[in-house]
């Protein structure tokens, strides 16, 4: 979701579900068998008689819309699909469970300087 997000951003996410998606608003969103949440921008945005609400989204440095990645057969997104709104993010804290899960090794050595650390500093009764 790059230039707004990057890699290793954590996100604060809303989700009150009496409030309306916009256009231009940046979703976080599950599609039905993929693994990890999406986060992309409201692209467009389709509103029945009925109240239903259904929207399309797009990657901001990305030159095609999402429907790709939806679920086959799936063209708009519904606030069922929705896990959240990004309100705010803090750059790059992120970073530290995703060296975690992609180098093992690294998540060991931390773990073991914390063990460490703990042993070393703590008080004698």
């Amino acid at each position: 979701m790059e230039p707004a997000f990057h890699r290793g951003d954590l996100l604060f996410l809303t989700n009150f579900p009496e409030e309306p998606v916009r256009v231009g608003e940046i979703v976080v969103f599950k599609v039905e068998g993929r693994d990890i949440p999406i986060v992309h921008r409201v692209l467009k945005l389709h509103e029945k008689n009925n109240g239903t609400v259904k929207f399309l989204t797009k990657g901001d440095n990305n030159s095609v819309d999402d429907r790709g990645l939806y679920a086959p057969g799936q063209l708009w997104l519904t606030k069922q699909d929705v896990v959240g709104r990004a309100r705010g993010f803090l750059p790059y804290v992120g970073m530290v469970t995703i060296l975690m899960n992609e180098y093992p090794k690294f998540k060991y050595a931390v773990l073991g300087c914390l063990g460490f650390y703990v042993l070393v500093h703590r008080e004698c009764a």
